[in-house]
């Protein structure tokens, strides 16, 4: 007897990104339109892995550094208020900004809605904005309240940590500035502005990743800056004296520039790779 096949359900599915994906089971769709999720590189998540290894390892040195060999402290205390600066200022321009890219880079390839993307992406960098305006305080504060005062931005590390601030503050103001009107024109004619909404976004990655360059080589010069105040000629001598304090100091801070250069290079490659793209499938399934 010949087989009859008869199509009895259609069914829209979704084929595996991967067995250990975070977001798998996120894009049930039942509707007659199914998105099939597109197959990852494997190099993708090994450096997006790298990338989150480095962000986590640069929060930790600048930790141990500060609370090993210094103290936190406030207003009452201005020297020591200084150190405030450095950590909450790669938290804030390093961790936080590069956990939102990473975030909005990776979920798009799990995760349909581009809302919970944005969303994602947005919220990391709102945690950013105190954690910079803290440490400008910090700073300026550790300058003014001494005696005699310390100058304030003097030093080409001043001066690239003011252009990143800025780009910062830009792209914030920018992603604000064009999400409400967005929002408002979205209402009468999202057809008409989407090309237009669509060429902004190739800028503001790159603006942001620029940004994130920036806040890297700020934090580099500042730490060697930093060195060479706070050592002074034992800072030259840490190699050949790496058990002393000054030399553990020493080696702490290069590690951490160490880090910040590994970032430099990780995520301009896991920013950059092809982006994925969703494809629209249907699967139907035959019984017998």
């Amino acid at each position: 007897m010949a087989k009859k096949d008869s199509i009895s359900v259609q069914s829209f599915v979704f084929h595996k990104i991967n067995s250990a994906m975070p977001c798998e089971g996120l894009l049930k769709d039942r509707t007659p339109e199914a998105w099939k999720a597109p197959e990852p590189r494997t190099s993708f998540w090994l450096l997006f892995t790298a990338a989150q290894i480095l962000l986590l390892a640069a929060v930790t040195l600048v930790l141990f550094w500060v609370l090993k060999f210094h103290k936190f402290a406030w207003r009452e205390d201005p020297a020591n208020e200084f150190y405030a600066h450095p950590v909450l200022m790669i938290v804030g321009l390093i961790f936080f900004a590069g956990e939102g890219m990473l975030m909005y880079r990776s979920l798009e390839i799990c995760v349909k809605h581009r809302f919970y993307i944005k969303l994602a992406h947005t919220i990391c960098h709102f945690l950013a904005i105190p954690a910079i305006v803290m440490g400008l305080i910090t700073v300026l504060d550790s300058h003014q309240l001494r005696f005699p005062p310390i100058p304030d931005f003097y030093s080409l590390h001043s001066w690239v940590g003011l252009v990143t601030i800025s780009l910062f503050a830009l792209q914030v103001f920018r992603s604000f500035a064009v999400g409400f009107t967005s929002f408002i024109v979205f209402l009468c004619c999202d057809t008409n502005t989407a090309a237009f909404r669509a060429a902004l976004v190739p800028i503001h990655g790159t603006m942001g990743l620029v940004t994130f360059l920036l806040s890297i080589v700020a934090a580099i010069s500042g730490l060697t800056e930093k060195a060479i105040f706070s050592l002074g000629k034992d800072y030259s001598t840490i190699l050949l004296r790496p058990e002393s304090r000054a030399g553990i100091e020493g080696l702490v801070m290069n590690s951490l520039g160490a880090v910040l250069i590994a970032l430099a290079i990780v995520m301009p490659f896991v920013l950059r790779q092809r982006r994925p793209q969703y494809q629209l499938v249907q699967v139907v399934e035959n019984q017998n």
